[in-house]
């Protein structure tokens, strides 16, 4: 049940003209899939549930109150 499919051997040293082809290509798309197709590469890049969004990890910020 994948809407997205990487096709590997697809792969090729694009020319600039190809690469703003592809641009052109995004740029016809709305936001909406825009975004869906950016989340989709983020989950596969970082091996997250595309379906529950992640928590923010508060462990990592510290909040101290500045003496002025």
């Amino acid at each position: 049940m994948n809407p997205y499919r990487l096709d590997r051997t697809a792969f090729t040293i694009q020319t600039f003209a190809a690469s703003a082809h592809q641009r052109a290509y995004w740029l016809t798309r709305s936001p909406r899939e825009r975004l869906a197709a950016a989340w989709y590469l983020i989950c596969s890049a970082y091996n997250l549930d595309r379906s529950k969004p992640q928590r923010l990890d508060r462990t990592a910020f510290d909040m101290r109150k500045q003496n002025v």
